[in-house]
């Protein structure tokens, strides 16, 4: 990870700043129909509150977190998911174990064996509370400057992000971050990627729906890697 920011030439105080000193607001998911079996990384169990491995995870646990206010809208979304095996996204408000409220959005795609069938919904969690601390967004906002000023393909990629799933500057890096990280790819070639991928959807007046643009930035690596 270290080595991929270094790359990008950010100084240390980024490093820290999303990498050791704060948690990353990005993390994956996984849950299959059979059983109804959850899976989250260790970053959204934190943003749950809870340490790696806590928690046994089911629905009831899952559905526990939502924001009172939301909670209807995502057992909605799940009941949806699971009768139709389509691919989801939401954006909603969760509560951690220690009460306090994160805004978080929510993107999954179909999850196939390796016969073809779907057999569930993998995909990740972003954090997109607004930031309580003043000092920690000033470096992350000066050091996204200083990207933008030397990689314009990562900036551009951000503000599509921002546009399709209504995020801020800081968490739609934390998702190029972690897209880059989970799949092993170079961050700004996976930014020119999910350029290419977005520009190229074709539209009239409206956008497509934004399931299109879930399955390009899940998918985005996999051209990287084939080279187009």
């Amino acid at each position: 990870m270290a080595g991929e920011l270094t790359d990008l030439g950010v100084q240390s105080p980024l490093i820290h700043a999303l990498a050791a000193g704060q948690p990353l607001r990005v993390g994956s998911f996984r849950f299959l129909f059979e059983g109804e079996r959850w899976e989250w990384s260790p970053q959204v169990e934190r943003m749950h509150g809870y340490e790696p491995g806590e928690v046994e995870l089911s629905t009831e646990v899952v559905l526990s977190h939502k924001h009172p206010d939301d909670v209807g809208k995502v057992a909605h979304t799940l009941e949806v998911m699971r009768r139709t095996r389509a691919a989801f996204s939401t954006r909603h408000r969760i509560v951690d174990t220690q009460g306090q409220v994160r805004h978080v959005v929510v993107i999954g795609d179909q999850l196939f064996d390796e016969t073809g069938d779907v057999v569930g919904t993998q995909g990740f969690y972003v954090d997109v509370t607004p930031a309580v601390s003043d000092a920690h967004q000033q470096v992350v906002t000066e050091a996204v400057a200083e990207i933008a000023e030397s990689r314009g393909a990562i900036e551009q990629a951000k503000g599509m992000l921002m546009l399709i799933y209504r995020i801020d500057s800081d968490a739609a890096f934390d998702l190029l971050r972690w897209r880059s990280q989970e799949t092993n790819t170079k961050l700004r070639l996976l930014a020119e990627q999910v350029i290419a991928d977005f520009a190229g959807v074709d539209y009239s007046e409206n956008l497509p729906e934004r399931v299109v643009f879930d399955r390009l930035l899940l998918s985005a690596h996999r051209r990287v890697e084939s080279g187009g």
